[in-house]
């Protein structure tokens, strides 16, 4: 799952531990959903985007097999 998580934080002036406090995980997590090796839960995901005040959308990107898929 592609993701702008770097770029909100980045937005807000956030590092990665200060985001991870919030949503109450580790850096490790959030450098990982970064990365795209970890793939956050519903509920996770949905705290990440409550914080930067967007929709889910337009933090996380889902994708099938290298493709994109366009939620709206």
């Amino acid at each position: 799952m592609k993701n702008k998580i770097k770029v909100f934080r980045a937005m807000h002036d956030l590092t990665q531990e200060d985001l991870a406090k919030v949503v109450g995980v580790t850096r490790q997590t959030i450098l990982a959903i970064e990365k795209g090796k970890y793939v956050p839960s519903l509920d996770l995901a949905f705290k990440i985007a409550r914080h930067f005040k967007v929709n889910i959308e337009e933090v996380f990107m889902y994708s099938e097999e290298g493709r994109t898929i366009d939620v709206d």
